[in-house]
């Protein structure tokens, strides 16, 4: 039989907008592979779908599925279906017109109908095919519609034409065939300018990838189709024992054989009933996800249903990964899937970026994806599933810390920093991110949260109860750092208790957390101390007996301190550096530095202990002789002492030593 072969040309500048689509839509050629699959996908559901109202579409036990077909040596690479198909108006509105999506058409049809149950179907923007002419040379498209005799070959080398003949002999279903140049024959295609005309100067990279090799087909069905419903086939080479006629392994003799494998797990973790799936599978899952050979500390197992439907398996993690304080993953890491097809491997609006570490899944067929289907439309769903999935985590995370302290301090120690960042970003509305927090305390050994310390204010009357309900904090590099601070002296001696923030990320986040369910924080290192009113005028008289003093010791010290003044805080050390409520602290300072950031200098105040002996001295030495050198390097020493009582470093260390060292020899002379 003759046939006549018709050829067409693309319709309203079709030529121009596929340039576009093929080299500027998708960002990873890769994705060719996922929009085809795709596409096979719908085709199945719609045969499948309409076998339910026409007898005879899908004969009785036949397995519907997706095949890839490698030719190596031709460089052909076939993805094959047996599902709904396409007469001839169909294959020239679907691949003779771009944007033209039949997908949209069918279901369109089935709304006319009055028919609402209709499937799942992923392909909405008619463009997915075109992805194909970003690896092949040319595409050849086989189909015959299912309940028809004949059968039609679209081919077209994306360059402005196509053409359509009848062709006989056709099974149900479609092939859609690539044309694959040899990698090693690509030419890098020149890059375009701003005016879209090419520029010879600058050529974009060459892809070099081998679409043939078994692997690298196994791995993109893997990584974006792995959850499609219908089975992937491929038939592969396998080497295995030749056997002689007992049955029994030739040694040293092999054969090769064919085999037809499957690709894809096909069954969704996340998709079955939340109490069929063993912790076993969870953990196989969870491995497989992460690649993280432990075990989930917890899992979340999620499904919304109603207006915004959709399906979410989390899990967080027992241990932090390396990454974890990268700065270039600083956001989500779960995956989104649309209808069982990866759309984004980190989807960074899944979740806020200081819950980085969960690790998981979410499914829903209600999000709008843009026309590339590699990321999503700006949409208020997407904000309420981040929403519901953050406030799910957080509970989850309560729960813990509610029911076994022990192992949620382990996690806490791995996490707690990357969890306060959500205090720094303004995230911790009603305290939910705060009050999950641990810190070390002054009272006894074990972490207490917030809540407890709030739960042990003794209870006071009147108006002492407002002084009484404050939280006092004070950062320092470590917990022995911290309990040997100047600055705890006066609140231990009230009974006060008294919060070590060690966790460097602490300095940031006391910036945003001023209180905790209405209680004040309030730090020790910062401010003037609290005091009577008859102790502070009797301070207040003595400073003004020693102003001169005060006025010596700080014309000695320059630009180190902003003042020089008795304390209120202080009981058994000399003295103590305080700074300004609003300036920046010296451990801040201190670890800017070790970062290499430049830091301004902060000038804080020095404050001097009046009862103590070395203080007294001073006082009375200043009283004898005023202009005496010794009061300079006194007021060093002084300075440096209260340096290194807080983790601090004098600014001249050699200076120091030298300075102690004659203060020894004079003390032993």
């Amino acid at each position: 039989m003759t046939t006549q072969i018709e050829t067409h040309p693309f319709e309203a500048e079709v030529a121009e907008v596929l340039r576009l689509v093929v080299h500027s839509l998708y960002s990873n050629k890769e994705i060719f592979l996922r929009e085809l699959i795709s596409n096979a996908s719908d085709a199945l559901d719609k045969l499948r779908h309409d076998a339910l109202t026409t007898p005879g579409l899908l004969a009785d036990g036949e397995t519907l599925g997706i095949a890839l077909e490698v030719d190596r040596d031709a460089r052909v690479l076939r993805i094959a279906d047996n599902g709904i198909g396409m007469d001839r108006d169909e294959l020239t509105q679907n691949l003779g017109r771009i944007a033209s999506s039949g997908t949209r058409r069918y279901l369109a049809a089935l709304a006319q109908q009055g028919k609402q149950d209709g499937p799942d179907l992923i392909g909405q923007f008619g463009v997915g095919f075109y992805s194909a002419f970003m690896v092949a040379d040319e595409v050849v498209v086989e189909t015959r519609k299912a309940g028809s005799e004949r059968g039609y070959r679209w081919r077209s080398d994306g360059k402005g034409e196509y053409s359509i003949e009848e062709v006989e002999g056709l099974s149900r279903g479609t092939v859609v065939e690539l044309h694959l140049p040899d990698p090693a024959s690509v030419k890098p295609p020149a890059a375009e300018d701003a005016d879209g005309e090419a520029d010879d100067d600058e050529a974009s990279p060459v892809d070099s990838t081998d679409w043939t090799q078994e692997w690298t087909l196994r791995d993109l069905v893997r990584r974006y189709s792995d959850f499609v419903e219908y089975p992937i086939q491929m038939e592969v080479e396998r080497s295995k024992p030749k056997l002689d006629d007992e049955g029994k392994p030739i040694a040293g003799e092999r054969v090769t054989e064919r085999v037809t494998e499957t690709l894809n797990s096909r069954t969704p973790l996340w998709a079955r009933p939340k109490d069929d799936i063993t912790p076993e599978e969870h953990t196989e899952f969870y491995r497989h996800l992460t690649h993280d050979w432990g075990e989930p500390f917890e899992t979340l197992h999620l499904r919304a249903e109603g207006t915004l439907e959709y399906t979410a398996l989390l899990y967080l993690p027992s241990e932090p990964p390396m990454d974890l304080f990268d700065p270039a993953r600083r956001d989500s890491t779960l995956s989104l899937y649309v209808r069982r097809v990866l759309i984004q491997r980190e989807s960074k609006e899944l979740l806020p970026g200081w819950l980085r570490f969960v690790r998981g899944v979410v499914e829903s067929n209600d999000l709008p994806l843009n026309v590339s289907r590699e990321t999503l439309q700006d949409d208020p769903r997407l904000r309420q599933i981040r929403k519901h999935l953050t406030r799910k985590v957080l509970d989850a995370l309560r729960g813990v810390l509610q029911s076994d302290r022990e192992r949620y301090a382990k996690f806490f120690a791995n996490f707690g920093a990357v969890l306060k960042e959500g205090i720094w970003f303004g995230e911790d509305d009603k305290n939910r991110i705060s009050s999950l927090c641990l810190f070390e305390s002054t009272e006894g050994d074990a972490p207490t949260t917030l809540a407890e310390y709030v739960a042990r204010f003794p209870a006071v009357e009147g108006d002492a109860a407002a002084e009484e309900r404050v939280i006092w904090v004070l950062p320092a590099a470590d917990r022995k750092a911290a309990l040997a601070s100047p600055h705890l002296e006066a609140l231990r001696a009230e009974g006060k208790e008294v919060l070590l923030l060690v966790d460097p990320v602490d300095e940031w986040v006391l910036q945003r957390l001023m209180t905790f369910d209405g209680v004040p924080i309030r730090r020790a290192d910062k401010g003037e101390a609290k005091e009577t009113d008859d102790a502070k005028q009797a301070r207040e008289e003595q400073e003004k007996q020693c102003e001169g003093l005060f006025g010596a010791l700080q014309s000695a010290l320059g630009d180190d301190v902003s003042e020089v003044r008795f304390s209120a805080r202080l009981r058994e050390s000399a003295a103590v550096l305080v700074g300004e409520d609003r300036a920046v602290s010296a451990h801040v300072e201190r670890l800017m530095k070790r970062a290499g950031q430049e830091v301004p200098r902060a000038k804080r105040v020095l404050e001097l202990n009046p009862n103590h002996a070395v203080v007294k001295g001073l006082t009375r030495l200043f009283d004898v002789d005023a202009k005496s050198p010794r009061i300079a390097d006194y007021a060093e020493l002084l300075h440096g002492q209260a340096l290194l009582m807080e983790g601090g470093v004098p600014r001249d260390t050699a200076r120091f030593a030298k300075l102690v060292t004659e203060l020894m020899v004079g003390a032993v002379s």
